[in-house]
């Protein structure tokens, strides 16, 4: 059976606040074929984050993704259950410094 990883984000950074944060991820599992991308890219768009999300070489999916620090804790809860269709077995993410003037999230 895969094991899963539960991944807490630091809750002083879910407060309240205007700067955004940003991730960089990558998801491991039945990943690839299985609209992985469009489903992530829909739930960061549906919570106005910004970044891209893209298929690997090793069978990954892996991206980035900015916004408010609730809606980041969001979308990895997202990640860690992917489509229907895929089977998620470990996320892996951390945090990178934000980038300036990003705009929509590529990679549906």
């Amino acid at each position: 059976m895969a094991q899963r990883v539960r991944l807490l984000l630091n809750p002083a950074l879910l407060v309240s606040s205007t700067k955004p944060w940003q991730i960089a991820f990558k998801v491991e599992g039945k990943v690839q074929g299985v609209f992985f991308r469009s489903f992530t890219a829909e739930k960061a768009t549906d919570l106005k984050l910004t970044g891209f999300v893209q298929n690997q070489s090793d069978g990954t999916v892996a991206g980035e993704a900015q916004g408010e620090p609730s809606k980041i804790k969001e979308l990895v809860q997202h990640l860690n259950k992917g489509p229907s269709q895929a089977e998620v077995n470990k996320v892996e993410q951390h945090e990178v410094d934000p980038k300036q003037d990003e705009t929509g999230f590529k990679g549906g």
